[in-house]
């Protein structure tokens, strides 16, 4: 979770701005003057500031140059009911990430927040990118399919062709993208990562080309592209099958003439930029419904790696699971725990629609509710088993769980046979609705929901 530091004096601006920042997911610090924050700048525990211009006993510059000195790495957005011209270019010459003017539209703070916590990380990656090949234990499997993915990844790897990655969600496409980053000469360099479904058409263009000063409203500064921070490295485009058509004709020329051009700019600028490309989406069916350029698909479509869904290499389940199984416990830290034979029945059996990410998904919540470092069947969430958990007597006391916990279960085993659906849960159970909403509350299973009552 990314960590904020709000400084502002106006306690109603401060208030609401906290707000905002909670909302999606931040956790967030607020000080009441520019002296505050930095005080804060030596801790190095913020990913972002915000902070007011005018303050009392310290001002939004001072707070800027306090994090340009003590944490390089924190980018600082200014905001201020004083905004000029002059005031943001002298923000931006010192540092600032982006200057915001009071009233805020909330949306485009929320946008520039995004954007700055996203530079950061990218930002962070770049520092990092020597150890990135590290990173290719992600994709795992001894399937002969995925033998060939690594056939084709090592081939490809050292060259400059751009490469098409191709499978449904969930499958490692961007685990594919890096291991191609980290095994060629440009490794040292940015790996440059971003999801072209995520992002409005024109959002898109102004992160891939960057943008001039007073290109749109908003644009007080000019702004880097990704194309520019990839510079020397890799851009992966994530999703390309969801670009629009506005978008497919500026990166085909990009690809074409090799520079880019910021939105409201006049000048190109040259960039070297290895690009690796994915989607879930049948780029041929799409060409030819006309919904993406046939010349783009060419160009992106020089190496194609097709990975395949996991309920087509099921063998590579238990690979699977050992690499998260020590991969959680390297995160937090604690002892690695162990899937029974049962459990790894029931994963063996799953159809795995999200693929490698639901798997993963999967052994993390197991692992978090599991005792004893031992997953059982029961721990493993509802989904997996088909809607219902296991029955018989040994999937619920073979760990010789307490009569609190075995009442968990077997709640949780009857209303899964009941598809959800309370009223009948508590008819099978011999007890009112009131009693198990109760015992459902005890075992931390969500009431509010009662669409499966009637």
């Amino acid at each position: 979770m990314s960590r904020v530091l709000v400084a502002e004096d106006d306690a109603v601006a401060r208030d609401l701005l906290c707000e905002i920042l909670r909302a999606e997911g931040y956790e967030v610090d607020a000080v009441d003057d520019g002296a505050g924050a930095i005080e804060r700048a030596t801790e190095g525990r913020y990913d972002l500031v915000v902070s007011d211009v005018r303050m009392e006993r310290a001002g939004g510059l001072d707070v800027l140059k306090a994090f340009a000195d003590k944490a390089p790495s924190t980018p600082v957005i200014l905001i201020t009911a004083f905004g000029d011209v002059t005031g943001a270019m002298e923000a931006i010459k010192r540092g600032a990430y982006d200057y915001v003017s009071k009233p805020f539209n909330v949306e485009e703070l929320r946008l520039t927040v995004g954007r700055a916590l996203e530079r950061r990380r990218l930002s962070a990656e770049a520092r990092a990118a020597p150890a990135t090949r590290e990173q290719v234990a992600e994709i795992e499997g001894k399937s002969p399919r995925m033998l060939e993915v690594y056939k084709l990844v090592a081939r490809v790897a050292p060259s400059t062709a751009t490469v098409l990655v191709v499978g449904e969600s969930g499958t490692g496409k961007e685990m594919v993208a890096r291991a191609i980053h980290a095994n060629s000469s440009r490794a040292t360099r940015p790996f440059v990562p971003i999801n072209c479904s995520a992002l409005s058409e024109s959002l898109l263009e102004s992160e891939l080309f960057g943008h001039a000063k007073g290109a749109f409203t908003g644009a007080i500064a000019q702004k880097r592209g990704l194309f520019e921070l990839a510079d020397g490295g890799t851009l992966f485009l994530d999703e390309i099958g969801d670009m629009g058509p506005k978008m497919q004709g500026q990166l085909l020329r990009t690809l074409q003439d090799g520079e880019v051009r910021p939105v409201g700019g006049s000048e190109a600028l040259m960039v070297d930029v290895r690009l690796v490309c994915a989607t879930n989406k049948d780029l041929d069916a799409e060409v030819k419904a006309g919904r993406f350029r046939e010349d783009l698909f060419f160009r992106i479509n020089v190496v194609t790696v097709k990975l395949p869904p996991l309920r087509d290499r099921t063998g590579d389940i238990p690979i699977l699971v050992a690499h998260f199984l020590a991969k959680v416990a390297a995160r937090e830290g604690r002892a690695q725990a162990s899937m029974s034979r049962e459990a790894m029945d029931v994963l063996g059996h799953h159809m795995w629609p999200g693929n490698v990410r639901e798997l993963e998904n999967a052994v993390e919540r197991a692992v978090a509710v599991a005792k004893g470092g031992v997953v059982l069947p029961s721990d493993l969430p509802l989904e997996v088993h088909g809607g219902s958990l296991p029955t018989g007597t040994g999937s619920l006391i073979d760990d010789r769980p307490t009569l609190a916990e075995l009442e968990k279960r077997y709640i949780r085993l009857v209303l899964g046979e009941c598809g959800g659906n309370k009223k009948k849960a508590a008819e099978h159970l011999g007890i009112d609705r009131r009693t198990l909403y109760r015992a459902l509350d005890r075992a931390g299973v969500a009431t509010a929901d009662d669409d499966g009552d009637d």
